[in-house]
């Protein structure tokens, strides 16, 4: 079956709708080997992808929503070793890492003194000895300095707290065939790990893998960190099973939006509270009332008033919306502005996410967008604009 029934092919041009730097990844080269071209999707080289096996001018997308798709990822994974690792942690983010079981992870966000967001990040609290934390590709550089620092500063007062930057490569396995793939070559049973679960295990006879069940298409699916130097033979041993096909960005993209999931760089940023967001599920609640995060007192104050700005889900028929495009109020005065949007496979119709004014964001209002200084009818749309498939053991 496909996504929520969904079986119609993802033929639309894909395009870049963030941030990104030249990366390449162990697995690049595998694309070719399967009939498919390259093309860039947010300055990664290895990426968006057509396939000749599925018809030239269909995306890939459409094997994540009726298969499984197998996308390279160059997200950065950091390692946290040290009896203060967790203290670390809190005093740079938002969510209550102290809580999370071994094994468990969460969606957290680090924050700026000002209450924006530097980047987004899943923390998991290994079954060994460290803290897993895996952070976007284009913050890597940024997000390492930072917490390099405060380790430093720690460091300076006696806490033990070291890191290490994993050199692994990532794939991320997407899609309802995904557990049926994966169990034939895992020893665990993938029936037991839930949602933001992770274990460390073989996978398809390649050991030090880390499994952990999450992803950024809304769909089942898993991120598989796997040593850089078999990370092609899992790959093939991946790809050789019927259902799984290699996925490009621009194909993942359109999927996170339908699961109404951010963009760092687009739809987040160091501009943006968590408040504004609609993030604030992010925060623990002993955080929430220690307030010991850095910009603590600006998000708490502007949930206490009220934020002035919102992200919203919008919809649409006619011409793509694309970011930058203005979000016109009744009256044709700007109200906001789209930071992601594409065609949707699955809808039928366009959907984007954006920031309005806080007095034009109720789902059922209706607005417009200016697409190539034409107003075209937009509304207010819950997310996510397609159910997502996340997974949690009985």
């Amino acid at each position: 079956q496909g996504r929520s029934g969904c079986t119609v092919p993802l033929s639309r041009q894909g395009g870049c709708n963030g941030m990104g730097q030249e990366q390449e990844h162990p697995v690049g080269a595998v694309g070719a080997q399967h009939g498919a071209a390259a093309g860039g999707m947010c300055g990664n080289r290895d990426r968006d992808i057509t396939a000749g096996a599925v018809g030239a001018q269909h995306r890939l997308g459409w094997v994540v929503l009726v298969g499984t798709g197998l996308v390279p990822s160059t997200l950065q994974r950091t390692l946290v070793y040290g009896r203060d690792r967790i203290r670390f942690m809190e005093s740079l983010v938002v969510g209550d890492i102290a809580e999370l079981k071994p094994g468990q992870g969460t969606l957290t966000l680090l924050t700026n003194e000002k209450g924006g967001i530097t980047d987004d990040l899943i923390v998991t609290n290994t079954s060994e000895d460290h803290l897993y934390v895996v952070s976007n590709a284009a913050c890597a550089d940024k997000d390492l300095a930072i917490l390099r620092d405060r380790a430093a500063q720690l460091q300076a007062t006696g806490s033990d707290v070291h890191l290490e930057v994993s050199d692994n490569a990532l794939l991320a396995l997407q899609g309802p065939s995904m557990a049926r793939v994966l169990q034939a070559g895992l020893p665990d049973d993938l029936a037991k790990l839930s949602f933001m679960n992770s274990i460390s295990t073989t996978v398809f006879g390649v050991p030090g893998c880390r499994v952990t069940r999450c992803g950024y298409t809304g769909e089942d699916g898993v991120e598989i960190s796997v040593p850089a130097a078999r990370a092609v033979e899992l790959a093939e041993q991946l790809l050789g099973v019927p259902d799984v096909w290699l996925a490009g960005l621009a194909a993942r993209d359109s999927l996170r939006l339908e699961a109404g999931l951010c963009l760092y760089g687009n739809d987040i940023d160091e501009t943006v509270t968590p408040a504004e967001a609609g993030l604030m599920w992010t925060l623990g609640k002993r955080r929430r009332v220690a307030m010991d995060f850095p910009g603590a007192a600006v998000i708490m104050a502007q949930v206490k008033q009220k934020p002035r700005r919102k992200r919203v889900g919008l919809t649409s028929v006619g011409p793509a919306i694309r970011p930058h495009m203005a979000i016109l109020g009744p009256e044709g005065r700007p109200v906001g502005t789209v930071t992601s949007g594409c065609p949707s496979p699955c809808l039928g119709k366009n959907i984007a996410m954006g920031y309005v004014e806080a007095a034009h964001s109720r789902a059922g209002t209706k607005l417009t967008v200016e697409v190539r200084k034409k107003q075209h009818p937009a509304v207010i749309t819950k997310m996510p604009f397609v159910p997502t498939q996340y997974y949690m053991a009985k």
